[in-house]
């Protein structure tokens, strides 16, 4: 168990930054006009900090900042320890096989294989750093990044769309997610993608308690009606 916390304590700082040599250098680089956007979002940093419940906010609560590192920057999170006890109470055990878990967030230009290879040979210095005489393995799964162009006419008729429905411009977010799908059908079609939200910030995505409010799902499909009228006028 001690090997295990040594190295997970071994990837990501208290700021939230990587640790893993070289993570960073293949992100793409940012662009004037990508900067712009995040200082017309509309985001709440003290509404955010007690969302959280966090006493600060790291990057001095910077707006900017915060939104590039939870959206265009890579993160790394902790996710847990199987094979630990777990049940409450006070516990004398020590368990012969434990896995963590952890996962990293890769964003546009970074390519799995090159950082699951980071990744390997990291953890495998620190280990040997460690010389500890118990066996280590690792292992991972990965899909890769993707992110569009807001410019383009479908990501503006879904704006109008939006404007439409919910009399308000939208927000032109980068929330990552899990939908590594997302550019294996972009390939295949060779044709433009857009995710086109219709829940809330609060829904608890994967959540055991995930939902979608019964307001979101009426206006989400006058949303979707409005986008394809949006679609259809789009010149040919």
């Amino acid at each position: 168990m001690s090997d295990l916390i040594y190295l997970m304590d071994q990837l990501v700082d208290k700021d939230g930054k990587i640790l893993i040599t070289d993570i960073y250098k293949s992100v793409a680089p940012l662009t004037e006009n990508e900067k712009k956007l995040y200082t017309t979002i509309d985001f709440d940093t003290e509404g955010y900090r007690q969302q959280i419940g966090a006493h600060k906010l790291a990057h001095n609560g910077d707006k900017e900042q915060i939104l590039m590192h939870r959206w265009r920057y890579p993160s790394l999170s902790l996710h847990g320890i199987e094979g630990a006890a777990f049940q409450p109470g006070a516990k004398t055990v020590i368990p012969g096989k434990v896995i963590g878990k952890f996962s990293i967030r890769i964003v546009p230009d970074q390519q799995p294989e090159e950082v699951e290879k980071l990744v390997f040979d990291y953890v495998h210095k620190k280990w040997a750093e460690r010389g500890s005489p118990n066996k280590m393995r690792i292992t991972a799964q990965s899909g890769r990044a993707w992110t569009e162009n807001p410019d383009h006419p479908h990501y503006q008729a879904a704006a109008r769309a939006t404007k439409l429905i919910y009399q308000t411009d939208p927000d032109m977010s980068r929330e990552g997610g899990s939908i590594p799908v997302t550019i294996t059908l972009q390939e295949a079609s060779g044709r433009n993608v857009l995710l086109l939200p219709m829940g809330a910030g609060d829904d608890m995505a994967h959540s055991q308690n995930e939902k979608i409010n019964v307001r979101n799902y009426i206006e989400g499909i006058k949303l979707f009606a409005a986008y394809m009228f949006e679609v259809g006028k789009l010149p040919k």
